[in-house]
Formats: C-alpha cells, structure tokens, sequence
C-alpha cells in the first residue's frame, strides 16, 4: 500500500482544556499524574487520528517530566501535534500548562512524546503520510525524532545500539 500524500504538521495540531476538579487531583489538592496522563493520551490518540485519517493506538510514551504541579481549580492546556511519520508510526510532542485563572498566571507544567500506529479497517497497521515541517520550531522537533525512535527501539530491543546511525552520531566521529 502506498503511502498518503505528506501533511504539514500544523494539520495535526489539537488543543485540549480541561478544569482540575476535585476528583481529578491527590492529597496536597494538586492534579494526579495519571489523570493527566489520561488527557494527554487522548490529545496524542486525537492528534495521530488527524494525521493519519483512521484510527491510532498508543505504542510507546517516553519520558513524562513533571515540572511544575498544577493545582485544584486551574486550568490544564494540552497541546499535541505529529513531529514526524515513520513507515506506520507517528511521534506526536506533547506540552502541557498549567494556568491559574484567577491570577491569570500560566505556567510550564510537563512535555512527552508519544508513539502512536496508525490502523486500517483491520486493525492492522497502514502506511501514514510523512510529515512537512513549516516553522523552526516544527523543524527542530522534526530534526530530533530520528534520534528519539533510534532511542526507543534501542531501549525496546528492537535495534541494536550499532545500528543506530543518527543517534551514534551524536556521540561517536567515524
């Protein structure tokens, strides 16, 4: 099957709000990890489903950085878009902040990538359209996400450190 015709990454781009109520949040009133990674998987599942025109599912997530908490009553902002198209794969970067609406005080909160197939009416992987980078920033993401998968698949054991071209590079001059 041959692959769609490519897509700037801007196509992909979701924005997701929600409200910290009190049943989303811990002991200390603020906002549980795994609520927030509910949300931010589904932003990523949306993101991939516009890239792709089908139905994704999560392969991997990679690191989740908590940086600041986001507190009972705040809003959280999760911004998702595809970075880069692999055969039947998309790497989808995902930011998140905090905002504090009474004080109108917006805050860095996390950022992941995720790793996302795309699926055919079979529920079997299918090819996905590569991915046009328009701006710097999208460029930057696109540069780095060869590194990234080599990573993943390196830690996955599904590539051996040797063949991992881009990310050798980085470290070794041959």
């Amino acid at each position: 099957m041959d692959r769609p015709q490519p897509r700037k990454a801007s196509d992909s781009l979701v924005i997701m709000t929600e409200l910290v109520l009190p049943n989303d949040t811990n002991l200390f009133g603020n906002l549980m990890g795994g609520r927030l990674m509910y949300w931010m998987d589904i932003a990523a599942g949306l993101s991939a489903g516009k890239h792709c025109n089908s139905a994704a599912v999560t392969a991997s997530v990679d690191n989740i950085s908590f940086q600041a908490p986001i507190r009972l009553g705040n809003a959280v902002h999760i911004e998702a878009r595809v970075t880069r198209a692999f055969n039947t794969s998309m790497e989808i970067y995902i930011k998140v902040w905090g905002e504090d609406i009474a004080e109108q005080v917006r805050y860095s909160s996390n950022e992941a990538y995720y790793t996302f197939v795309a699926l055919n009416a079979e529920r079997r992987p299918k090819p996905v359209a590569e991915v046009l980078p328009q701006t710097p920033e999208e460029q930057r993401l696109y540069d780095g996400a060869l590194r990234r998968r080599q990573l993943r698949l390196i830690l996955g054991g599904k590539m051996k450190p040797r063949d991992a071209k881009e990310l050798r590079a980085l470290f070794l001059k041959d």
